[in-house]
Order: C-alpha cells, then sequence, then structure tokens
C-alpha cells in the first residue's frame, strides 16, 4: 500500500490548503493539493531509473492562485465549453458566465479549479470533497461531488468522479494535466500519440460542437505519430489541436487504453483509460504562465500535452450526444486512469 503524507501548504480565502504525497513501493510519486483538487506532480522513472516530474505545474501555491491555464486541476461543473453560456434542463434554461467570448468554459470563475476541498485518508485513497451551492455558477443543484486519488503500485494513478445533487444538473468533471514525459528536458513536439479512436466531435473555429461525429481526417488521426509531425503545416507554421475523440463502447470500461503517449529520450509511456465517452486532445497552443514552474522557468505554448476525458463539449445542448446530466436520487460516478511505465520502442502499444 502507498504512504500518503500531507503538509500546510497556505491559505486562500476559503480554507487551508495542504499539499498530500503518495508514494509507492518503487519510489514514485505523486503529489495532489486540495485546492482545486490539483494533481501538482507525478515522479515516475525513466529507462535509465532516474526520478522525474512529468507534468507542467508549480512549485507554490500562489501558482496555481494566479493561473489561468487550469493546470493539473480538476475542472468542474461542467468540462469544456457549452455554446452562448447557456444550457436548457428541465423545461428551464440556465444562464451561466461568458468566459470564452460568448460561450461558457470549464466552469468559468465559480469553477472547482479555484475552490478548496474538505479532505480525508481513508486507506490508500486521498479523498476531496466539495459541495456546490444551488446557482453556484449559474448551474441549478445543490451538488455534492468527491474527487477520490489513488496511487498504485503499478504506477496506475486512478481518479474517481462521484455526484450526488437534490436538483438535476450537470456533471463532468476531468483532469486538466499538461504532461511532458521527458521531465522538461524536451517538447510535446517529439512525442509519439496514438489515440483508439477513428471519430471525432466536429467543432468550429471558436471549439463549440456543430452537432456532428464525423470521421477522423489525416490531420487529427493519430497512430503511432510524431505530434510535431501533425501540428506543422505546410507554410511551416504550427497550428495546434483542440479535438475532442469519440470512443468506441468498448473503450469505455477501463479495460482497453483509450490514448497512449510515448517519449523516446526518457523511455517513458503514459496509458490513458476512462468510463467516459470522450477524450480532449489539448496540445497547450495558449499555454502562458505568469509564475515560474517545476522546471524555474515560464511555461509557453506546447511546452505540455492534455488528455482530457470527458463528455463531449456542448453536449448539454445536442439530444444526440451522451448525456452529462446528473438526476436527482441517482448517484454519477465516472473514472480516468493514468497508467505510467517503460517502452523498449517508440511503437509498442497495446490493444
Amino acid at each position: 500500500m502507498n504512504k500518503i503524507s500531507k503538509r500546510w501548504w497556505g491559505n486562500v480565502g476559503d480554507g487551508d490548503v495542504y499539499l498530500f504525497k503518495m508514494i509507492n513501493q518503487k519510489g514514485a510519486f505523486v503529489e495532489i493539493s486540495n485546492y482545486g483538487a490539483t494533481l501538482i506532480s507525478v515522479h515516475t522513472h525513466d529507462k535509465d531509473g532516474i526520478l522525474g516530474n512529468i507534468i507542467l505545474g508549480f512549485p507554490l501555491l500562489r501558482g496555481y492562485v494566479n493561473d489561468q491555464n487550469y493546470i493539473g486541476a480538476t475542472v468542474g461543473r461542467f468540462a469544456n465549453r457549452i455554446a452562448n453560456a447557456s444550457f436548457s434542463l428541465d423545461g428551464k434554461i440556465f444562464k451561466l458566465e461568458q468566459n470564452d467570448g460568448p460561450n461558457h468554459n470549464h466552469g468559468g470563475s465559480a469553477g472547482f479549479h479555484k475552490k478548496t476541498f474538505a479532505y480525508e485518508i481513508n486507506g490508500d485513497a486521498l479523498i476531496f470533497s466539495l459541495l456546490s451551492a444551488d446557482g453556484n455558477g449559474g448551474f441549478p443543484g445543490n451538488l455534492k461531488a468527491q474527487v477520490h486519488y489513488r496511487w498504485t503500485d503499478d504506477n496506475e494513478l486512478k481518479i474517481d468522479y462521484f455526484g450526488e445533487t437534490d436538483q438535476d444538473t450537470l456533471f463532468n468533471l476531468t483532469n486538466h494535466s499538461y504532461f511532458n514525459l521527458s521531465a522538461g528536458k524536451g517538447h510535446i513536439f517529439e512525442h509519439h500519440l496514438h489515440i483508439y479512436a477513428d471519430q471525432i466531435v466536429e467543432a468550429g473555429t471558436d471549439y463549440i460542437s456543430t452537432g456532428k461525429i464525423i470521421a477522423a481526417d489525416d490531420t487529427n488521426t493519430f497512430s503511432d505519430c510524431k505530434i510535431g509531425d501533425k501540428l506543422l503545416q505546410s507554410d511551416g507554421k504550427i497550428k495546434g489541436l483542440n479535438t475532442c475523440y469519440a470512443l468506441d463502447f468498448e473503450r469505455q470500461t477501463l479495460d482497453l487504453p483509450v490514448a497512449a503517449l510515448l517519449d523516446p529520450l526518457s523511455g517513458r509511456k503514459l496509458s490513458l483509460y476512462t468510463s467516459y465517452p470522450g477524450v480532449l486532445l489539448y496540445t497547450g497552443d495558449y499555454l502562458n504562465t505568469t509564475d515560474k514552474g517545476h522546471n524555474g522557468r515560464i511555461y509557453k505554448p506546447f511546452d505540455g500535452v492534455c488528455l482530457e476525458a470527458q463528455y463531449f463539449p456542448d453536449s448539454p445542448n445536442h439530444i444526440s450526444f451522451p448525456s452529462p446530466v446528473l438526476k436527482t436520487g441517482t448517484t454519477a460516478h465516472h473514472a480516468i486512469v493514468f497508467k505510467f511505465d517503460i517502452h523498449t520502442n517508440k511503437s509498442q502499444y497495446e490493444n
């Protein structure tokens, strides 16, 4: 069983903030904070046995207070965008904050990424709890949300989201970590990515869903592909990706990976598993921090890549999409698993 320790990390307006460390028998460890139920660092070994942190983050709490990039955070109540910052539920129209042009994104200023969660340690689980009051951020219902973290001896980070409400509402939480498996020694352009999906959620230039699920084309099909090769355009400019992939049902069981990320430099590999119907690939196009990160420098575009398991963007406004509605009297449960290991060559994918 992994060991869990904590230390006081600071104070924000809604309470004391702690930094938790979960270390397994291999000596690999993760750090997590109750501020935003945020994943602060993930330290795994490379092919030479050297331990290194493979996600973007900050050494001080103020970095997360100032951050506008959702680095490592739990995002909710609704991850991603809702068109025109509004949706209809049970015959009522709910208006949300317009924080992405005319649209709503990632819960807005009332989002979970800026909340201090209650916490408890239960065996090998670190459990964060939050009561989001009716009307908070414009969403209906008093929502009781929990985020459970477990770190196994097999270098699996298991994240479970639970929700209960006294009024029908939306529940679509995800983890917004930016991965760089080289531990900051290289860009994500050299990483190799495989996404086990051949369909995407069609979206416009504002990343708002059209309501259609379409076949992935050559620009967004990842099959043992170097990320940089997909982003480089014919005119020599770099164009990032913010694309949601629609997963087959058998990929939503936690039995099969939905994506695999490889770094030839370090030999590290990340496999993603989830119960959600979609995974959003974001290449960090708009990364720009004011505080220095773990590696002592300001983060810039393409320093990390996100693989966000979630419901489809703008799904409350498309009845044909899987529904993110949490009904009164039921309990929502969604899961994400990040599995870290070593690969021997860049084409080593599972399933």
